[in-house]
């Protein structure tokens, strides 16, 4: 079901659906607010959200400890305006007229904290410039 109200919408994927797209869904949804349809998904979901991604978001005031990993589907994928990958490489389904862009960042997964800021900041970057690209303020 495609979104009728004209918002882009974005799907992140990432292997596990535990680290990397949740973060950068939680920073999308945090700093587009509503201009934006968010979701994300995993080619082979882990269990829970990596514990070190949720503290690195608590850090910086969003909150993540309630989401759940995610299986990609190709509904997810053929209702999604732009998917942006994050390490699956070619798991994602292509369909035409989608906007496909590939995330180079390191797998947040087994690391510790500190490990992960550095990931968890240059997601936010990333994520400032699609919304500049896709969503810009409508004072901008």
């Amino acid at each position: 079901m495609a979104d009728t109200s004209g918002k882009p919408s974005v799907l992140f994927v990432c292997v596990h659906n535990a680290g990397r797209s949740q973060m950068a869904a939680a920073w999308l949804t945090h700093l587009a607010g509503d201009r934006v349809d968010v979701r994300s998904a995993g080619s082979a979901p882990g269990d829970q959200v990596n514990p070190a991604a949720v503290q690195a978001m608590a850090e910086v005031g969003i909150d993540i400890s309630r989401e759940t990993p995610k299986m990609l589907t190709v509904d997810t994928v053929r209702t999604s305006d732009v998917c942006i990958t994050m390490g699956c490489g070619d798991a994602c389904p292509v369909f035409p007229g989608k906007r496909y862009l590939d995330w180079k960042l390191e797998d947040p997964a087994g690391q510790g904290i500190e490990a992960v800021r550095p990931i968890r900041d240059r997601i936010r970057t990333l994520v400032e410039d699609l919304i500049a690209d896709i969503a810009p303020s409508p004072t901008a």
